[in-house]
């Protein structure tokens, strides 16, 4: 069993206010894996009022101080890279070999870029007869979420201690052990303390006690639009920095000289990365009309290759998702899809077999899906792709667009130059060109209600700077 019953706040690990716990499920067996605290306002006042105490002093140290500190703490995340690994695929449910990869591996490799970036960033310039110098926004509320979660917290944890900013980290309740291991490696870091902390608790208790706490300068948040909205209203009352990212539902619109054999399966490995439950994921799949009968039947065969299995096998290529809960609303969409008429063509809603216990989704695809219908425009963060057949380019753009979400999307064909062009029309955050890869430099973040501000590299760091211009006699 994992279960924690302190929060780390002040540079201490103190007893929670109340009693309350939260089980925490093991996604591929279902079974209890252990507890945290269910924290509570009094709590939240705690953890602000350290991390204000620790501003001052957090702010004023030199940013090689912080560099080294940073690089610390990456180093000590690294050599629990296979615990944390092994953990995250049992919160989550992503498969092991990938776990490695990406649930450990990004993290690591973020807090040692932060400390690069560090050293490099200009923190002010002279303008004219002014000296424009760059501030920390204050005390930061991190709130984060269980698809990459230690991923996510690195995400603003690391920028927000780099721009000299003071932390109070809220991580997702369905996956929260990682975010224990982190205090843990901060804590032997020797991290003043203060500057970092971290409770554990459901959102409308301790999530919104953050936003509206008036010690707070600036939310970041990843999570459902639903909430991100949320946020917003209460943190308007004290008219705080927000920086939000939201849903997606990232479409990959191939073009009529691509590559289909590629495109198709580079948009279904996309579409079902971490079973689905990824906020970029190519969940929508735009074909021309001529090569629907044949992209749908790439696809097919590419879903069939995704062996559903125990997430600590190395085997594995799809795990379960994170809990019931999502279980059942990923289920209820491919009902709703099959009722609203799209064909069924691969997976389905029923149990699949070979698997008991945890908590998985065949991997399924959707064909002759109609713009504008449920599965088409709401994210359903599980392993179900969606296929549009389209008429002429004007068209792929269209439906491209034409949903809430902005976050992400694919371009696929052979004329490189017109493949880049189609993508400048996509209105998101980040669109992969021809299955160019991720690039933990490039900012990250979405247009319309998939949020905005942006994270990772240089462009996150600024996320947590004030700018003060200091007019000077000349």
């Amino acid at each position: 069993m994992h279960s924690r019953d302190k929060f780390y706040i002040g540079g201490h690990w103190v007893a929670p206010s109340g009693k309350e716990a939260i089980e925490v499920h093991n996604a591929g067996s279902g079974e209890v894996m252990g507890k945290v605290p269910a924290g509570d306002e009094k709590d939240a006042e705690a953890a602000v009022t350290a991390a204000r105490a620790a501003l001052e002093g957090w702010s004023h140290t030199p940013v090689e101080k912080r560099a080294e500190w940073l690089e610390k703490i990456s180093a000590g995340l690294k050599a629990r890279a296979g615990e944390l690994a092994k953990l995250i695929a049992q919160e989550v449910g992503m498969p092991i070999k990938l776990a490695g990869r990406i649930q450990a591996g990004l993290p690591i490799a973020n807090f040692a870029n932060y400390a690069r970036l560090l050293k490099e960033f200009k923190f002010e310039e002279r303008v004219g007869n002014s000296l424009v110098v760059r501030e920390p926004v204050g005390v930061v509320a991190a709130i984060t979420p269980w698809n990459y979660p230690l991923h996510q917290i690195a995400l603003k944890v690391a920028p927000a201690l780099a721009a000299g900013c003071t932390v109070v980290l809220k991580p997702s309740e369905v996956a929260p052990f990682n975010a224990f291991v982190l205090a843990e490696v901060i804590e032997a870091a020797g991290l003043p303390k203060g500057v970092f902390n971290l409770v554990t608790g459901f959102g409308p208790a301790v999530g919104e006690a953050l936003v509206r706490h008036p010690g707070v300068d600036m939310i970041s948040f990843t999570g459902s639009t639903r909430a991100g909205k949320r946020i917003s209203e209460v943190a308007a009352q004290g008219v705080k920095r927000v920086a939000l990212e939201l849903g997606g539902k990232s479409p990959s619109v191939i073009l009529d000289d691509a590559d289909l054999a590629a495109a198709v399966k580079g948009t279904v490995n996309g579409c079902y990365l971490n079973s689905g439950q990824t906020c970029t994921a190519l969940t929508r799949m735009l074909v021309p009309a001529s090569k629907y009968e044949e992209a749908a039947k790439i696809a097919v065969e590419v879903a069939n290759g995704f062996t559903l299995g125990d997430p600590l096998s190395e085997t594995t290529r799809l795990g379960p998702l994170s809990s019931a809960a999502q279980r059942e609303r990923v289920r209820n969409y491919i009902q709703k899809g099959v009722q609203e008429g799209a064909q069924l063509l691969a997976g389905g809603a029923e149990q699949p077999e070979g698997v008991a216990g945890g908590y998985f989704v065949k991997p399924t695809v959707f064909g002759k899906v109609k713009p504008g219908s449920t599965i088409e425009q709401e994210e359903i963060f599980g392993p179900v792709l969606s296929i549009i057949a389209y008429t002429d380019e004007e068209e792929a753009i269209r439906i491209a667009n034409d949903t809430p979400y902005g976050l992400a999307g694919a371009v696929w064909g052979k004329d490189e130059a017109h493949a880049q062009k189609v993508a400048r029309r996509i209105r998101a955050g980040q669109v992969d060109v021809n299955g160019g890869a991720f690039n933990m430099n490039a900012p990250f973040g979405g247009f319309k209600q998939s949020g905005h501000g942006r994270e990772a590299g240089s462009y996150g760091l600024e996320e947590f700077l004030e700018y003060k211009s200091l007019q000077l006699k000349q």
